[in-house]
């Protein structure tokens, strides 16, 4: 056998390897020709695949997920690739089981972009989802144990799919319900995104009515799914009308969803706060027309209207108000400041409407309750307080009014701090600046039970009697302090039933000062006396006290002491004040403590009505002084006049006492 050589051979280049190693033989050609096969094969089943072969998985997977029925009732495509578009036209979607409707929710094309790469790993990454013509209607379940009918998933688990972009066209939202008497119908448009990646603004327009009111909602915001982004700001403007009520958010929120921080001015206006409490479930009084504007903000349960201004009425208003709605029931606190207080718009409180004429403000319905109000022969409120309201949310709120205007009386200011708890009012203190001096007073409202019972509790301090009245010329002509106590307790659902059962004390009594003559000549009818201080001039009585005391049963107010003691004339007085059918009837006797001709000082009786109260002379006591009188004119005139005289038997009262200070 021939040896060969080998060692002389020559070696096979690098280039020469290369080609050796890619170049295929018989076999691998095979496999790669089998191979572009399939995927020609591949493309053209895509191609040609009717990929409604999958709705009947598709809407059995759904229904066995959720417990309602999916119906694809058009054409599902799909279009595969990195980002893989699926496609579904005529899709509806069934109501729960024991809604009327018995469909939820439809769309003319429900069009999905679903990221491949990202589902290996288990997560969900959809770029975009757009809506042609959604339908939605979200409805209340008819039991308070009843979830709404958006409620068919059932607690989450795992990673949930993240959601860039939402666009909606010609969209219809529905929200009913029916206990709430609550029907609104809002349409929804995707508006104009700000580039290319963001996520488009919504448009909504909507009407129907809220809580029984007619509701209208108007504005745009930036998409739900911008909630989540806290790199710019989330843009909100919203026009929303409800009844007489009437509000406008707009601005910026920040990452909403981390509850932190918000950006949002918000203009309140209305009719009636009364009209908030439907709407919102927060318990206020009647007002007059209001307007406010201030900032909200919201921290986990606690909402922040924060440094508002504004007007109630003629009064302004402003402060911060917050409502925790984490608790049994919502808690407000608030703190509120008044410059200038119109008396006449806290008139709610009690359950009366405020002024109505010119120069006041108040709405049609408080202007017709003014209105019949005028025509009653009463005029303490008997309007009920609305228990459900008392018991329906707690409260702490502070009121200062630095100005109060009150035609009626001189105040002077105000310090109110007002605490609601489960149906127990309490109002401590409520004090009033009066006339010089002041009014410090306590109420206490029980409103757990079905009536309400009611303590009330004030002191009266060094009010200026001169100044209680400085529209009138009487008053100026006196002067000294008036201080008392009222202590009252009465049970009833409003203002007249509290005061017509009452039972208590109250004493008020006038230290020392001075009247004017014609005032205590006027009140004794001392008529040629009174006459010469109208055309001559008054002269100044030295006032030495003063001082009514009424003891209170059932809401029957009769006097124990009533007099008024002047170096002139002595007035002493007895009667009944009738609280529960307010009537008058006091007698009042003048004992002069000077000899006055023509006096024809009588008895001085105070009767009718607190609406139409009557002063006149009590002309039985003067009965037998007039017979004399004519009997002896018939003799000589002159001596007609002794029948007159006044010999003065008024002897000075013990003003020692508690108020004669």
């Amino acid at each position: 056998m021939e040896r060969v050589n080998t060692v002389d051979s020559p070696a096979p280049s690098p280039a020469a390897r290369r080609w050796r190693w890619q170049r295929p033989g018989k076999r691998g050609q095979r496999w790669l020709a089998l191979l572009l096969f399939l995927f020609a094969a591949l493309l053209l089943l895509i191609a040609l695949w009717d990929w409604n072969w999958f709705k009947g998985p598709v809407e059995r997977a759904v229904q066995a997920k959720t417990g309602r029925a999916l119906h694809i009732n058009g054409d599902l495509d799909v279009d595969l690739g990195r980002t893989t578009t699926i496609r579904a036209d005529r899709i509806t979607f069934a109501n729960a089981d024991w809604a009327k409707t018995p469909q939820m929710a439809s769309a003319d094309r429900v069009e999905i972009a679903l990221r491949v790469w990202p589902l290996l790993r288990g997560q969900v990454h959809i770029p975009e989802v757009r809506l042609t013509r959604p339908d939605l209607l979200l409805e209340t379940g008819p039991g308070k144990d009843t979830p709404g009918n958006w409620d068919f998933l059932g607690p989450s688990t795992g990673n949930p799919p993240q959601l860039q972009r939402l666009r909606i066209d010609d969209g219809r939202l529905q929200f009913l319900d029916a206990a709430g008497r609550t029907d609104v119908l809002v349409a929804l448009n995707s508006g104009k995104p700000r580039n290319e990646d963001s996520a488009p603004p919504l448009l909504v327009k909507g009407k129907g009515r809220w809580k029984g009111n007619a509701f209208s909602l108007d504005g745009n915001t930036e998409s739900p799914l911008e909630l989540t982004n806290s790199d710019h700001p989330f843009r909100i403007h919203l026009d929303g009308r409800a009844g007489g009520t009437h509000a406008i958010a707009s601005g910026t929120l920040t990452n909403p969803f981390a509850l932190r921080v918000f950006n949002l001015q918000l203009m309140l206006s209305g009719q009636d706060m009364e009209d908030l409490f439907p709407l919102i479930g927060v318990a206020m009084p009647s007002t007059p027309p209001y307007r406010l504007n201030g900032r909200l903000k919201r921290d986990n349960d606690i909402w922040r209207y924060e440094d508002f201004t504004g007007t109630a009425g003629d009064s302004d208003l402003g402060g911060t108000a917050q409502i925790d709605v984490g608790g049994a029931r919502p808690f407000l606190k608030a703190d509120l400041v008044s410059k200038r207080l119109d008396f006449d718009d806290l008139a709610g409180f009690i359950g009366a409407p405020p002024r109505t004429g010119a120069g006041e403000t108040a709405n049609a319905e408080q202007k017709a309750k003014a209105a019949a109000l005028a025509a009653r022969a009463r005029i303490l409120p008997d309007t009920p307080y609305n228990l459900t309201k008392l018991r329906a949310m707690d409260a702490d709120v502070r009121w200062k009014a630095q100005r109060i205007n009150s035609p009626a009386l001189p105040l002077d200011d105000m310090d109110a701090h007002l605490k609601l708890d489960a149906g127990l009012l309490r109002l401590d203190p409520l004090n009033f600046g009066v006339a010089g001096g002041d009014i410090r007073s306590t109420i206490r409202m029980d409103a757990r039970k079905n009536t309400i019972s009611t303590q009330l509790k004030a002191s009266l301090r060094n009010i200026q009697l001169g100044k209680l009245m400085p529209d009138s010329k009487l008053a100026e002509q006196a002067s000294g302090g008036v201080s008392g106590d009222v202590d009252l307790a009465g049970s009833g659902n409003s203002v007249a039933a509290m005061l017509g059962s009452s039972d208590g004390n109250v004493a008020v009594g006038i230290g020392r000062g001075h009247v004017g003559n014609l005032i205590m000549e006027l009140a004794g009818l001392d008529v040629a006396e009174s006459l010469k201080f109208l055309f001559t001039g008054d002269k100044q009585i030295p006032l030495r006290c003063a001082f009514g005391d009424f003891g209170v049963d059932n809401g029957v107010m009769t006097s124990r002491a009533l007099a008024f003691d002047t170096s002139d004339t002595l007035i002493v007085g007895s009667g009944t004040v009738d609280l529960r059918q307010e009537q008058l009837d006091l007698l009042l006797r003048p004992r002069p403590k000077d000899i006055s001709i023509l006096a024809l000082r009588s008895p001085l009786r105070i009767g009718g009505s607190f609406k139409d109260p009557s002063f006149r002379p009590d002309f039985k006591a003067l009965g037998l002084r007039g017979a004399i009188a004519v009997t002896l004119a018939t003799i000589t005139p002159p001596a007609a006049l002794l029948a007159t005289l006044e010999t003065g038997p008024g002897k000075d009262t013990n003003c020692g006492g508690r108020y004669a200070k």
